[in-house]
Parts: C-alpha cells; sequence; structure tokens
C-alpha cells in the first residue's frame, strides 16, 4: 500500500487539513503518556462523543467510507465491481454473487454486543462468499492454503509463531489495514476486553492482544503503512460515529503502546522524520518540472500529496529535473531518502 506521512505536515504546515486530520487538540491529551496510560487516554478520546449506528446503517456508511476510486464498494475480499447499494447479499453460492458486512473481530468473539456489532471502524463490505470461507478464524499468516475462485486471501494452517491453528491471511496490500482495525478494537473497547474471546486477545485491558498476534500486528503495521484508502475511511466513518481510528492518524503510536517506543512519552511530532539531506527546490511554485539542487548521489526520491499517498518515486543523482505535469495544482511533499536518512520539504504547482 502507499506510505503516509501524514504527521510530517505538523513541522511543515502550519493549518489543518479539513478532510484528512482530526480536529485541532484531538490528540492532546495523549501527549507525554506510553503504554497502558497512553492506550487508556486513547480509549477515553474515541470513546467520548462515539454515536452508534444501527447495524443496518452500515451499508449506508459504506458508500462514502468503502468507495474505490471507479466508483465501485472496496471490498479486501475479492476483485468484485458492486455499485454501492445494489447487490447486498441475501443468499449466494460462489464468489461476486453479493456483499455483506464482515466484522473483522469476529462476532462470536464479543457475543454480537451493540455498539461492536456495527461499528464500522472494524465492519468493512467484504464479498459474501469469502467472508462465510474466513469465517470466525483469526487472521494470521500460512503457507499454501486455500484462495476462492475469483476471491482474495487464503485459508490455512498457520507458520507464524506462536499460533498453530486455522488462520485467515489477507492480501499484503490490505495486512496493514487490519493490523490497524485490531489496534483500534483493542482500543475502544478496552473497558470490556477482558471477556472478549477469540485466539487473537488475551483478555486483558493491556496489553488486551495475545503475544503472537500483537507480534503479528506489529509486523504487519510496519511492512504496510497507512494509505489514502484508510485517511479517506477515517474522514468518513468519523462524520458518522464523531470518532477516529489513531494508528490512522498517526501510525508510530502503535509502537508507543505495543511497540519499539513502550516507555517513551509519545508527542505529536514523535512520527517526525530526522532532516539531514541538504537540497533545494526550484522553480517556486512549479508548473511542469521542479528543479532539485543538490550536491548528493544515489538519492531515492518521492513525492506525496497532502493525504499522505505516495504519488511518484524514482532514482536521482545530483541536480535533476523532475516532470510534474500529472500533478494537479495544488500542495505536495518532496522526500530525498539516501542510508537512512530522509528530507522533506514542501512544493507548490500552480499553472
Amino acid at each position: 500500500m502507499k506510505k503516509n506521512f501524514l504527521p510530517l505536515l505538523l513541522l511543515f504546515l502550519n493549518l489543518t487539513v479539513a478532510f484528512s486530520q482530526p480536529k485541532q487538540g484531538y490528540y492532546d491529551q495523549a501527549v507525554g503518556k506510553t503504554g497502558a496510560e497512553l492506550k487508556t487516554t486513547l480509549y477515553s478520546i474515541i470513546s467520548s462523543g462515539f454515536v452508534s449506528k444501527s447495524y443496518d446503517f452500515l451499508y449506508t456508511i459504506y458508500e462514502t467510507s468503502d468507495v474505490t476510486p471507479e466508483g465501485y464498494v472496496w471490498d479486501m475480499y475479492s476483485n468484485c465491481t458492486w455499485v454501492p447499494g445494489q447487490k447486498k447479499c441475501g443468499d449466494y453460492s460462489k464468489v461476486c454473487d453479493c456483499y455483506n458486512r464482515e466484522h473483522s473481530i469476529p462476532q462470536s468473539w464479543f457475543d454480537s454486543r451493540s455498539l461492536m456489532v456495527s461499528d464500522a471502524f472494524h465492519v468493512y463490505p467484504t464479498d459474501g462468499k469469502v467472508n462465510g470461507q474466513r469465517s470466525n478464524f483469526p487472521f494470521g499468516e500460512c503457507s499454501g492454503g486455500t484462495t476462492l475462485s475469483g476471491g482474495r486471501g487464503r485459508l490455512g494452517n498457520s507458520t507464524f509463531t506462536g499460533y498453530s491453528g486455522t488462520v485467515f491471511e489477507p492480501d499484503d496490500e490490505y495486512k496493514g489495514d487490519f493490523a490497524r482495525t485490531y489496534f483500534y478494537f483493542a482500543t475502544r473497547y478496552q473497558n470490556i476486553m477482558t471477556s472478549i474471546g477469540g485466539e487473537s486477545f488475551n483478555k486483558t485491558t493491556y496489553p488486551a492482544l495475545s503475544d503472537w498476534a500483537k507480534a503479528l500486528f506489529l509486523k504487519w503495521h510496519r511492512q504496510d503503512p497507512v494509505s489514502k484508502k484508510e485517511t479517506d475511511r477515517n474522514n468518513a466513518v468519523e462524520v458518522y460515529q464523531k470518532n477516529r481510528n489513531p494508528f490512522i492518524d498517526h501510525p508510530e503510536l502503535a509502537e508507543y503502546v505495543w511497540g519499539s517506543k513502550v516507555g517513551e512519552p509519545w508527542s505529536l511530532s514523535s512520527g517526525i522524520e530526522n532532516l539531514k539531506i541538504e537540497f533545494s527546490i526550484s522553480p517556486v511554485p512549479a508548473k511542469d518540472f521542479l528543479n532539485i539542487k543538490t550536491n548528493e548521489y544515489d538519492l531515492t526520491c518521492r513525492i506525496f500529496n497532502i493525504q499522505g499517498q505516495e504519488l511518484m518515486k524514482t532514482a536521482i543523482d545530483g541536480n535533476t529535473s523532475l516532470p510534474v505535469s500529472d500533478l494537479n495544482n495544488g500542495m505536495y511533499l518532496l522526500q530525498l531518502e539516501k542510508e537512512g536518512e530522509k528530507t522533506i520539504q514542501k512544493f507548490v504547482v500552480s499553472r
């Protein structure tokens, strides 16, 4: 999936992008906290003002939260092309017959309790047949396994250390999505996690995730960064539920709650990379070309839009002229990287 560097905007842009950022101050209470205390604070933030919608209303949410650029239902379990609101299950016999509402955390794990059963942050539109194949098996990794004709993901025996049962492995491009979904669920419902079943949880408030699932989801989270699909979905669901998934807004939070940064205080700038490579750009604003002046060689160059979507990636050596004629008018981020060192600078395209 596309890499997301939204936290970098905090360094370069003294503004709030209305449709891609939480409201100002949304995460302020979490600053300075780590581990269990940070998780509890995030629980308070995303629970406050939460509006629960009906199970049937999920289909209405999906009309804005889960739509591909082509206008079809965005299904992470298949490549089917449904028009939102049409082909809702019912009966089905094969992949692409219809789509329904997939609880990424199976209902049987939480006894179909009302708030969780219709929380759009973990209930996705998916193909009915593949949804049935996944059943209530945990997410995991497997070797071989069974993929349904026309479906995505596979069902097989776990090969991930710590669990040997049957698992459903989603496609690589959506593994981070599901990891951040589980981080959200373990945080949003931490007040009742001691009563939540399922192999991915351990019936504790913290860490809430079982050891093997925590390791698995952190792996997926790191390998598959936040995409524009997720940020768009975060914004769309907030319209109805009045809360957000903090692990989409600030992916680094997972490290401070469960990962390599536990014990270190989190801040709003924790996701900002060190800036070391010297370069300059011209013209300002850019039109059809962006000229990069630098004395460095063997650089990886990336361009992101302000939603964090990676639009371009190329290798450059020294002074370079990049074509940007395909970019619409607006603000972008240019990142240069070499041997782990990164520099990011904003630029504007205007014609």
